[in-house]
């Protein structure tokens, strides 16, 4: 877009005001100033209203020499962020490159908050090159997770995950991120059924998970009803839930992986209270869309964006379909060592259509939220789930269970540390 201002086409010029010639070119630099400021400010202001999960704008490389030089009063802690232009930069387009140097900021071993069911190496998982890939958007650079600046941007907040199981990868994955930088007497956790806290005292601030698979209440929130087919949904109320919400300085909210059970859902108006008749079934992209509104009418009309930042992060994919990246003899995830490099894979484990739901609520919302977009750079990663790995109703699979992966291989949930890192890296660039 060109910012030069045409210049009015000149008129006859007397000889008594010739003399005002050489004011000419300070009244077009002024009017040059006015005119890109106006441009740089209605560039700026787009990016938290921006609800699209598809864009796909990439933000111009910058070179070595246009790094900000060090100056006397800069802090110390300055991180690469600067770097990082969210309102320019798209995440979703890049690769996963190895990178044998990288050490993740813990292991299932010294992190004492990781549950065993995303504990893989404690669990025998013998490779471990799953844990040494970073992704590199194509056209930006996405900022290292630097610990300590994440505690200093937390301090005196609360920030609170809220959404089903993977959801909860991401939470443990960020506390464990910044927890070894804590002293022992001075970090705590308490775990509740549906609500968990870590508490980093010395920063006054906590990091938080609240369980709330389907954001709307539903039957089987406490306890998990296993069969799909008995679990009701009162998709238009989020007040079971919600009431835990409020005074949250930042919001990560998740929802996709429990809707997806199913081609309809059974949902209900009205109270459990009076019983579990008078649901019908719909279509499950209808009664996602309802659910969401749900959930955006609550944010619009709780949350104050002076005190409160939104995010949401896309649905997490799933790789339980192994002929999808050629592997028509395949047990699912299982034994998958290193990405898909195809650029433009796509699973059938994401589904576009509950991408698109999600996008057009967000877009009607008056209260900015924003993406953590992790779904795409998140599917080329076959080979990070905990696959047999892992447990099941609360057991490690047992050795004739891990011999038989078709069945009992887990290629929803990932292994810790692992892929959830990267998303935490992606919120701490927005923090």
């Amino acid at each position: 877009m060109s910012l030069s201002v045409p210049l009015p086409s000149a008129p006859m010029v007397k000889p008594s005001v010739a003399r005002l010639k050489p004011h000419l070119p300070l009244l077009t630099v002024v009017l040059f100033a006015l005119t890109f400021l106006t441009l740089f400010h209605t560039q700026r202001v787009t990016f938290f209203s921006s609800s699209s999960i598809f864009k796909l704008n990439s933000c111009t490389r910058k070179s070595a020499s246009s790094k900000t030089r060090e100056e006397p009063w800069s802090d110390p802690l300055m991180d690469d962020r600067f770097e990082f232009d969210p309102e320019e930069c798209s995440i979703v387009n890049g690769k996963w490159v190895f990178n044998q140097s990288i050490k993740p900021l813990y292991t299932d071993r010294s992190c004492p908050y990781l549950d065993r069911q995303v504990s893989c190496v404690k669990n025998g998982r013998e490779d471990s090159d799953y844990r040494h890939w970073e992704w590199q958007p194509d056209d930006c650079r996405l900022p290292r997770f630097n610990a300590e600046i994440a505690l200093k941007k937390l301090r005196g907040k609360r920030l609170m995950f809220v959404g089903d199981s993977l959801q909860r990868g991401q939470w443990q994955s960020f506390v464990c991120m910044v927890q070894w930088l804590i002293p022992e007497d001075k970090k705590s956790l308490k775990r509740g059924r549906f609500h968990s806290v870590f508490s980093a005292k010395e920063y006054k601030a906590t990091i938080e998970f609240y369980w709330a698979p389907f954001l709307v209440h539903s039957n089987s929130d406490n306890p998990i009803i296993g069969d799909p087919k008995q679990r009701i949904l009162r998709v238009d109320s989020v007040a079971n839930h919600s009431k835990h919400w409020t005074n949250v300085d930042i919001l990560v909210f998740n929802t996709y992986v429990w809707w997806m059970s199913g081609v309809k859902i059974k949902s209900l108006w009205g109270s459990f209270e009076n019983g579990e008749e008078g649901y019908e079934e719909l279509d499950t992209p209808i009664a996602y869309k309802i659910g969401l509104k749900t959930w955006a009418n609550w944010v619009d009309s709780n949350v104050n964006p002076n005190k409160t930042r939104v995010f949401f992060t896309t649905m997490s994919p799933t790789h339980t379909r192994s002929i999808d990246w050629g592997r028509a003899n395949g047990s699912k995830c299982f034994n998958e060592t290193k990405p898909i490099r195809e650029r433009k894979f796509w699973g059938s484990g994401s589904d576009k259509g509950m991408m698109s739901v999600v996008a057009k609520v967000v877009g009607r919302m008056k209260i900015p939220v924003a993406f953590i977009n992790i779904t795409h750079l998140s599917d080329y990663r076959i080979d990070a789930h905990t696959s047999v790995y892992t447990e099941t109703g609360g057991r490690l699979l047992t050795a004739e269970q891990k011999a038989d992966p078709l069945h009992h291989a887990d290629c929803i949930h990932w292994c810790l540390p692992g892929v959830p890192d990267t998303w935490n890296q992606i919120l701490f660039a927005h923090l």
